[in-house]
Parts: structure tokens; sequence; C-alpha cells
């Protein structure tokens, strides 16, 4: 099917839809900084995992990381090769699998290194296994994703660390950032180095960790390349790795709705979707944060309570029976009828990997649009789908 990609005006159920030709205007990037950079950039699951668009990554990347078994075989049986794998625990009845699907295995823990090293060996005897680090030091703001934040599950501090690393032991991995600049970057670095450099004459590699959304418009990415250049100077014996998730699928999509009924409470206007911020965009109630909506302007959320009652101002609404499950407010060029798409833009990664089925609710298919317009159904959801997971 051909669709107009600015009103997407062919679409009439809700569908998540990736651009091609965005996703590979970011992954040209992300290969060019690797190069320059003499680093290796791997994508990481756990922000997106589509598996039928993997062919298109495997142009331009090599690797993928994980951080639980499923997507350690996600890595192994549709990319086509081993994760860079991290989790907060393994468990005796995943570790061998786990580490069969490996290059790159990290632990958490000394203690977690300790009980399982051997086993993760003896699966896969050329695995390379590492330690996640906490330098302590993190500038992103929401605790919810503060991976540093005093108290974390994260990663062993450095006055815990004994002066000669276990046997075995070949990298680092620290994550420091959340959608973070190449300045933060070089600042966390100094933490870093000042933090771990005494271990890293024992280590063969160090990952950096996701974060760094080198692809966003206004990041500084010579920054970033003359960073990476400057540690490499420094410690040219380390192999450096970067992790991003947002970075690979930012902006490179959309999910349209359909407004299906509009009510009026108070004098403040809800357009009910056939989506559901709950179910379908999680992040925004987390984070929290209001999502740009295509041809709307986004107003302070309490505008739809104190504007005309004839202006086009509305809260947004989900479809499912939580009370909390709409965002507001937006100011759109005419008023809302049933019928009429609502696009969210920018939907595609910690969105995709994110979504459930609570409440029962219709899943957005799942789409890719060709350079020439054409629109490739990937997924439809259905009942099926809804009940395999009740049983």
């Amino acid at each position: 099917m051909k669709v107009n990609k600015e009103t997407y005006a062919e679409v009439h159920t809700p569908i998540y839809i990736l651009e091609e030709e965005r996703l590979r205007t970011n992954l040209q990037l992300i290969a060019r900084v690797a190069k320059e950079a003499d680093v290796e950039v791997i994508l990481a699951f756990k922000a997106f995992a589509l598996w039928k668009t993997f062919p298109i990554f495997r142009a331009y990347i090599d690797g993928t990381t994980a951080s639980s078994l499923n997507e350690a075989l996600l890595a192994y049986r549709e990319f086509g090769a081993r994760a860079h794998t991290f989790s907060p625990a393994y468990t005796d009845d995943e570790i061998g699998e786990i580490a069969r699907c490996s290059d790159v295995l990290t632990f958490n823990s000394l203690s977690q290194y300790c009980r399982y090293a051997t086993a993760a060996k003896v699966a896969h005897p050329d695995v390379s296994l590492g330690l996640r680090v906490n330098p302590e030091y993190s500038e992103v703001g929401t605790a919810l994703y503060n991976p540093c934040a005093e108290g974390t599950r994260f990663g062993v501090s450095a006055d815990k660390l004994p002066e000669h690393l276990p046997d075995g032991i070949e990298g680092f991995h620290c994550h420091c950032h959340c959608e973070s600049g190449a300045d933060v970057f070089v600042r966390t670095l100094a933490h870093i180095e000042a933090q771990f450099s005494p271990w890293f004459g024992q280590l063969k590699w160090m990952n950096f960790g996701g974060g760094h959304l080198m692809t966003r418009r206004d990041y500084d990415v010579p920054l970033l390349v003359e960073t990476l250049r400057g540690f490499h100077r420094r410690y040219p014996h380390l192999h450096v790795i970067l992790e991003p998730g947002s970075a690979f699928a930012w902006e490179t999509g959309v999910l349209v709705s359909q407004v299906v009924d509009i009510v009026e409470d108070h004098g403040i206007k809800t357009a009910i979707l056939n989506v559901s911020f709950t179910c379908h965009m999680p992040d925004c109630l987390e984070m929290p944060y209001q999502p740009a909506v295509r041809g709307a302007e986004t107003l302070p959320p309490d505008a739809a309570a104190h504007c005309a009652p004839e202006a086009p101002v509305y809260r947004l609404g989900g479809n499912s029976c939580l009370s909390g499950d709409f965002m507001g407010s937006w100011r759109f060029e005419r008023p809302l009828s049933v019928g009429d798409n609502v696009i969210f833009e920018d939907m595609l990664h910690y969105t995709t990997v994110k979504t459930h089925m609570f409440n029962g609710i219709s899943h957005p298919s799942i789409a890719l649009l060709h350079a020439d317009g054409e629109l490739e159904m990937l997924r439809v959801f259905t009942y099926e789908d809804y009940k395999n997971r009740m049983d």
C-alpha cells in the first residue's frame, strides 16, 4: 500500500511506522562515528528489537547488546551474531545458554562473577568476561533512569575492587547516560578515568554503555569522535565499545492513531484515541514527558482546563480503563472529529519494546515505510496474541 508519509491518510487503524530512509540516515552516521573514532558501536535491544529490520542493520553494524536470555537468543538466531550481554543477575538455569549466545558476558558484581564465570567458560570457552563498574557519577536528571544514583543495584564501585582483578576479567562496562550529549560524556569520562584507570592495564576492552544520542540534531559528533580518539591515545591497548539504543531509531518513525470519541467535563475536552499511553507509550507516563503530535502545538498540561470553549485544545486520552491513561494539552489547527488521525512523533525507540496488553487493548500493528512510499506490514496483532499471554 502506498501512503502519504505526512498525513498517513490511507491508514485507519493504529500502527507504528518505521521510516527506512530515516533509519538508514542514522545508521550511516553511527557507522561513520565507529570508523572515525575506531570504536565498536552495537545496537541495544532494550531500546529497539524489531528483528525483521535486522538485514538493514547488518549493512552498517556487526553486533548487538542483550540484557536477558531472550535478547541473547534474538541476537544469535535473528541478528546472526553473538551478543555482548549484561544482566543484573544471571541464574543457574540460564547462564549456560546465555554464554553460548554471547561473545562478551559482563557480570554486575564480583559475587556473580565468582559464581558463574566457570560455567560460562564451560558453555562457551571463547567468551570474553567483564565486570560492570559504577563511577558514582551521572548527569541523568530522572531518578528512574539514573544508573549511578545512590543505592543503585548496578555495578561495582572502585572502593570495592581488589588491586588485582580476578583471573579472567578482560573488560569493564559502565553505563552513565540517558539521551545525553557529547559534553556529558566528556565530563563523565573524567570521572571514569579518575576512578578506574589503575585497573586499565589489566583489561582488553572498555564498554562505555549507552545513552550516547549521536543522531540528535544538536549532538556534537566531532566532540564525541575527538574524545574517543583521545582515550585511544591514552590507552591504545583497549578496544572501545559503545552500545546506544535510542540513537539508532531516534526520530525514525511514528505511532498513527485515530480519534474514536470526544468527551467534555468541566470545560476540558478529551479526544479519546484507539491507542493507550499506558499500553503503547509507557515512557510518556514514566519519565514523564509530553510527546510531540504532528500538526499540533504542545501546551502546558493544564491548558485544556483554561482555554476558550471554542478553542481546538484537547487532552488526549487512551482507551484503557485506567483513570490516568491520558496526557495533555495540545492545540490543533482545527477542531478534531471522530476518525481523524493523531500522529505521535518519534515513537519507535523505547516504545515498541515496552508495550503490553493490559486490559486487552488492541495492540498497534508494526510496519516499515520504504523510500518509494510503499508500506510493508511487519506484524499485525490479534486476539491470539492476547490469549496466548494469559495461558
